[in-house]
Order: structure tokens, then C-alpha cells, then sequence
């Protein structure tokens, strides 16, 4: 994909976004929540990944009906499974969104893994009904765009881009019981100084991302010329 196709669609992906977070209303609101339960998935999914390459074990993963989750962890590297979720769930939204950029040949793949991770968690880290019936629903939903559709590349860019987005906007509100427990683990800064840092390197990752795509899409240009 061209470097100026890759800022259309991240203008076009943006609009949209903005356009129903503060101009949509209620029905804004309802055509947004399954994106905003997603990130949330993606935001304890870092959190257990942490967990689970660190040594631990994950025992639980909830996801609430407002928005809200926890993860229940046992052992692991305590700080680095804490700062999983919020750093964690802007890495995979990096990569959700470069493959959706640049890898076609990887978007079934990637979506048949999105998919099978949501139906594990679902049943082995079993904790509600609702988060089960969610991330199944969820799980068939990805599969079947993913496999059954010519949507598969918009969707990882839309959700990859809009989980970003909104882990930038949350930073002042969504991880501040994180950062309160990261503060404790690391007391080198509060949670005021750690929620910039955080912060920064989520925006860091996502310029590096885009910077990636731009570099190596201008080489391709070069070399068929």
C-alpha cells in the first residue's frame, strides 16, 4: 500500500472514529462499544501475556459490561505484567495494524489467531458468562470476517488504529489503577510520572510503526523503478 494510501485511510479511520465519539450521539456510542469492549480485551490479554513470559500463570480474565477488566495472575515478573496491559495492548495494536497495512498474505492467518485466542480465553480462563459469550461472539465475528470476507485488511487497520487512539485518550483515566500499582512495584516516580512515560512510549511505537511502513514502501517504489 502506497505511503499516501497508508494517511488516507488513517484520516478516513480517524474521522470516522471522531465523527461518532463526539458527533453520534447514542448511536455513536452503541456502534463504538464493541470496539471499546475489544481494547479492553486486548488491554487484559497484555496483561496475561506479561504474566505468561515472566513465568507466572494466568488464572481469570473478566470483562465488564461498562468498558471495565481485570486480569488474575499468579507469580510472574509482578511489575512488567502490570505495565503489560496498557503497553501491551498498544504493541498488539501495532501489529494488528501493520499486518493489515502491509502483510496480505498474513491477514487469515492473523485473524483465525485473533479468533482462537478470543474463544480460549473465553473458555480456559473462564471467569463470567458475559465475558465468555462476549469473546466467543467475538471470536466468531473476527473468524468469519477474516475468512469469509474481502474486509479482513480494514478491519485490522480500523481496530489496530482505533485501539491506539484510544489508549492515548484513556491514558489520564483507564490505567490510573495500573499505574498505582506499577508506582508501588517501581517507587523511582508516582503515577503521575509513570502515566507520561507510558504515554510516550505508546505514541513512540505507533510513530516507529508508521515510519516503518512509509520507509519501506517508498524502497518498494524505488526498486520498481
Amino acid at each position: 500500500m502506497k505511503s499516501s494510501a497508508i494517511i488516507v485511510r488513517i484520516l478516513i479511520y480517524l474521522a470516522i472514529y471522531f465523527a461518532l465519539s463526539y458527533y453520534g450521539g447514542t448511536w455513536g456510542s452503541k456502534l463504538l462499544y464493541p470496539v471499546r469492549l475489544l481494547v479492553t480485551f486486548l488491554h487484559e490479554l497484555g496483561h496475561a501475556t506479561a504474566a505468561l513470559l515472566t513465568g507466572g500463570s494466568v488464572n481469570r480474565i473478566q470483562i465488564n459490561p461498562d468498558g471495565s477488566g481485570w486480569t488474575e495472575t499468579v507469580n510472574g515478573h509482578k511489575a512488567l505484567t502490570i505495565m503489560g496491559g496498557y503497553l501491551g495492548s498498544a504493541i498488539f495494536g501495532n501489529i494488528i495494524f501493520l499486518i493489515g497495512v502491509k502483510f496480505k498474505s498474513l491477514v487469515k492467518a492473523c485473524m483465525s489467531l485473533l479468533s482462537l485466542v478470543m474463544v480460549f480465553t473465553a473458555v480456559y480462563w473462564f471467569n463470567s458468562l458475559f465475558t465468555t459469550a462476549l469473546l466467543i461472539f467475538f471470536g466468531i465475528s473476527t473468524y468469519f470476517i477474516g475468512l469469509k470476507t474481502s474486509w479482513g485488511r480494514e478491519f485490522l487497520m480500523f481496530i489496530g488504529l482505533i485501539s491506539i487512539i484510544y489508549i492515548i485518550q484513556d491514558f489520564d483515566i483507564g490505567p490510573r489503577s495500573d499505574l498505582e500499582a506499577y508506582a508501588k512495584e517501581l517507587v523511582i516516580f508516582s503515577p503521575d510520572i509513570w502515566k507520561y512515560i507510558w504515554l510516550f512510549i505508546v505514541i513512540l511505537l505507533f510513530l516507529m510503526n508508521l515510519r516503518y511502513l512509509i520507509k519501506t514502501e517508498q524502497k518498494s517504489r524505488r526498486k520498481i523503478k
